[in-house]
């Protein structure tokens, strides 16, 4: 039985989460039934997410539908679980899906120009014609002078497939293009007695930046309004609040029309009887047809209205920061709608057209129409940098490793999550700040971080441990370092359409400002794996914090920085000024390691699918030789054959055959992965050979290379936490284990012992303090007392570090300075570590896994 709790919010409207269970305990098949903390039966959905390599259940997914949430929950396997009182149905017929959650009815149309047709509670019609529109440029908006005309579409769905069909949870993928561009995802979520429906919409780019400007994207209804001018409602989130209005008011007047009147009508209630002198004279009332808000930037939106199209606009007291929900309709029922991260997502825009009318519009702008058109191109002209030769002396100067022609946007994507809600009376205040929260912020069950652990997954780590001076130094540096990313991304604005969940790579002491504007030093793009630092954190913790940071980065990272169509399908741009700027396109970024976390602890389809994109790494690496710039041979891409990385390269390749396997019971994933393995510790220098030659059609390595290559890159990428979880499977290939036990000795060893052992000194050896870890790994396996203590000495003092000298390490104390003065925009809270290291990211890849060491290390 696993005890479950909420993240932070409960959930009301209906919620997905995920259980590990340890290995052997829970069979392929076993049901789970759910209670409440008094015993209560609670109707749970249940499905299997992954297995272990006996086939018992790894992972679990678990939904629950609409109702009153408890405080705890229980889980227990192999009990048959209770059955909702009014189930999700879908049904098919004539190419038409009824979908309905007992509360809900959704119409949708298998192909066509909706998402829905019709939305309907009860017997009454709330809305119809959910649909996605854009609006396209083929210059970019001006900075002055005229206009540039636009093109309007509408989403055109091709196919519809029913993922899942109750009784708890039902899931509808819709798929389309908005005409000729654009291809997108729909997922239409259903919870048993549910009003709400969650919408998770992704697009793809795939337009020529030269001549295509999205210039708008969005989600828009029509809102069925029944009720009189004075009793139809506009709701609108600001930073604290809605805005409240009705269509024709009757508050403020000269005259009155009655305090209850005034009172009903603010509250969103039915008026009742209007005083004669003010009802006599309503048509000369103006009805505001029309409402806009605008969020134009992290720190401000703007509200509007009028009275019809032909007619200026009233400019409304705006604000800050809005919570991105609305509502349209009477007091006879209407529609809520809203974007979570609406304000951290900018520009972004919310509107209400024709309230006045039969049929009211509701728009939700992913990219608001206001703002200047999106534009795609890249950064600069190239400078010259024609040849590999001249590049590579670009990458010297500014880090950036540019080619012409890589720098394109074609085939990034981006995710949203919106919500329609069915509502059969204009909501309170409370209710709409409560569904804005809701969305904000979704509920989740989850685990307690000891029940996680106990079932041995994700390989090696450990609980916080405050036991001692020095493991309380760690957690404390480690609570720091999370707590100064929130502070910058706040601080710094990193946010936007395409920026929010990344943060920054490198800091500039001398401008007192992150390296936005200087090649590889700006977006960090996964570099030295920030989203593994994040998750692990989240697991040992259980801190809804670290989630929602982790969560936000693992959207960013998995959609942005990442090709899903295209020549490089399936690999990642490495860090740059712009997401999709750098040449070198890898696995590294696309590493199905970044995205496991995310996807087994809330069973998020979108997240499945980037792993999916990875079914067959190998091929994916063929697409293009990362070495081409600095090959000394004449090689070129051979068919049949490629040379792999034994770091970032294979990690990646590992991350995703075990995903594969773990979750479908893919025979050709695990045998590639159990394969390559073997072969690793077949080869004369293990891991220390530093590349093999895969054989695409065996899917196994050529095991007669005998050289040394050592990269001060190849296990911050994910290979120590996928080697650890791979021994830990224990999968009955005692060559691996012995490999990388031997490099994690040797990485850091002396140059005496490395000579002797493998006959020279290791070269490029760096980063010490994060290679500490593998020491320390090496140590915890073998019990070898000395060897944790070397594995200390490297974690807390740098010497012989050949590339990069550390100084957050010797610097005791770590403390935030304030930075005021003209050449800084506006005081700035700043670590004192940051501005005399400039390289967080270095401090961060070194001990964003401190937890597996400190456990086992001996104290000093």
């Amino acid at each position: 039985m696993t005890a479950l709790r909420w993240l932070d919010r409960p959930g009301e409207q209906g919620v997905t989460w995920g259980v590990p269970w340890p290995r052997g305990a829970v069979e392929r098949d076993a049901p789970f039934a759910l209670t409440d903390a008094d015993g209560r039966e609670v109707a749970v959905q249940s499905w299997v997410t992954a297995t272990w390599p006996d086939g018992s259940v790894k992972w679990s997914a678990h939904a629950i539908g609409a109702q009153p949430s408890a405080a705890e929950y229980r889980l227990e396997p192999g009990r048959e679980p209770a059955t909702p009182p009014t189930p999700v149905t879908v049904t098919r017929e004539d190419g038409v899906l009824t979908v309905g959650t007992g509360v809900v009815t959704w119409t949708i149309e298998e192909s066509g120009g909706t998402l829905a047709r019709s939305i309907s509670r009860g017997s009454r019609e709330i809305a119809r014609d959910v649909r996605l529109i854009s609006l396209r440029q083929h210059e970019p908006t001006p900075d002055e002078g005229s206009p540039v005309a636009r093109e309007q579409s509408t989403g055109v769905v091709e196919q519809v497939t029913v993922e899942q069909d109750g009784p708890v949870r039902a899931v509808v993928r819709l798929e389309g293009r908005h005409g000729d561009w654009l291809p997108f995802t729909v997922r239409l979520y259903f919870y048993a007695g549910a009003e709400d429906v969650r919408i998770m919409h992704t697009f793809v780019w795939d337009g020529d930046p030269e001549r295509d400007f999205l210039a708008g994207l969005g989600l828009r209804a029509d809102v069925v309004m029944r009720d009189e001018l004075h009793d139809r409602h506009v709701r609108l989130a600001g930073d604290q609040g809605f805005l409240t209005e009705a269509v024709r008011g009757l508050t403020g007047l000269r005259l009155d029309p009655g305090e209850s009147v005034r009172r009903a009508q603010v509250a969103g209630l039915p008026c009742g009887e209007i005083d004669p002198e003010v009802g006599n004279r309503l048509h000369l009332i103006p009805a505001w047809n029309d409402h806009t808000l605008d969020q134009s930037s992290a720190d401000g939106f703007t509200l509007r209205k009028r009275t019809a199209e032909g007619h200026a606009w009233v400019t409304i007291p705006s604000g800050t920061r809005s919570a991105g929900y609305g509502y349209a309709g009477g007091v006879t029922g209407g529609l809520g709608f809203g974007l979570r991260d609406f304000w951290r997502l900018h520009p972004t825009r919310l509107d209400i057209r024709n309230a006045a009318t039969d049929l009211a519009t509701a728009t939700v702008w992913l990219w608001s129409p206001s703002a200047p058109a999106m534009d795609l191109r890249f950064y600069h002209d190239g400078m010259g940098q024609d040849t590999f030769a001249e590049q590579l002396e670009g990458l010297e100067i500014t880090y950036e490793d540019y080619e012409p022609g890589f720098g394109d946007a074609h085939g990034v994507a981006r995710t949203h999550e919106l919500t329609l809600r069915a509502l059969d009376a204009t909501p309170s205040s409370a209710d709409l700040a409560a569904y804005a929260a809701a969305m904000n912020e979704p509920g989740l069950l989850a685990a307690s971080p000891e029940r996680v652990r106990e079932a041995g997954v994700f390989g090696v780590w450990e609980l916080p441990d405050r036991s001692t001076p020095a493991h309380a130094r760690i957690e404390g540096r480690l609570d720091f370092l999370f707590d100064l990313y929130v502070r910058e991304r706040e601080q710094r604005r990193w946010y936007g359409f395409w920026d929010y969940g990344d943060i920054m790579h490198t800091y500039d002491p001398d401008r007192h400002t992150w390296r936005y504007d200087i090649g590889g030093y700006a977006w960090d793009n996964s570099e030295l794996s920030p989203d593994l630092w994040l998750w692990l954190q989240y697991l040992r913790t259980g801190r809804a914090d670290v989630f929602r940071f982790a969560e936000s980065m693992t959207r960013h990272t998995g959609e942005v920085d990442v090709y899903h169509l295209g020549r490089w399908k399936g690999l990642g741009s490495r860090h740059n000024v712009q997401h999709w700027g750098c040449s070198c396109k890898q696995l590294r970024i696309s590493n199905a390691a970044y995205r496991r976390f995310y996807y087994y602890l809330t069973a998020d389809e979108r997240t499945g699918d980037l792993m999916d994109e990875l079914s067959v790494p190998e091929e994916t690496f063929t697409i293009i030789d990362p070495l081409r710039k600095v090959r000394q041979d004449v090689y070129t891409p051979d068919p049949a054959a490629l040379s792999v990385g034994l770091g970032t390269d294979w990690g990646s390749l590992a991350a995703a055959w075990l995903t594969r396997w773990e979750r479908y019971g893919d025979e050709r994933a695990r045998d590639r992965l159990l394969g390559t393995m073997a072969d690793i510790g077949a080869l004369p220098q293990g891991f220390l050979t530093g590349e093999a030659r895969l054989n695409l059609a065996s899917g196994r390595f050529d095991t007669s290379t005998d050289k040394i290559s050592v990269s001060h890159l190849s296990s911050l990428f994910g290979l120590p936490e996928i080697c650890a979880e791979l021994i830990a499977l224990d999968l009955g290939i005692p060559g691996f284990e012995r490999a990388w036990l031997d490099y994690c000795r040797l990485y850091l060893a002396t140059p005496e012992q490395q000579e002797a052992e493998v006959g020279r000194r290791l070269s490029g050896i760096s980063l010490i303090q994060a290679h500490s870890r593998l020491t320390a790994y090496a140590a915890a396996r073998t019990g070898d007392a000395g060897l944790a203590a070397w594995a200390w000495r490297k974690f807390t003092f740098d010497e012989g570090d050949q590339l990069n000298k550390n100084q957050l390490q010797r610097q005791e104390h770590w403390e935030l300075t304030l930075v005021d003065g003209p050449e800084v925009l506006s005081p700035l809270r700043e670590a004192s570590f940051v501005s005399t290291n400039g390289a967080a990211q270095y401090g961060l890849a070194a001990i964003h896994n401190l937890a597996l060491i400190g456990k086992h290390l001996a104290e000093r």
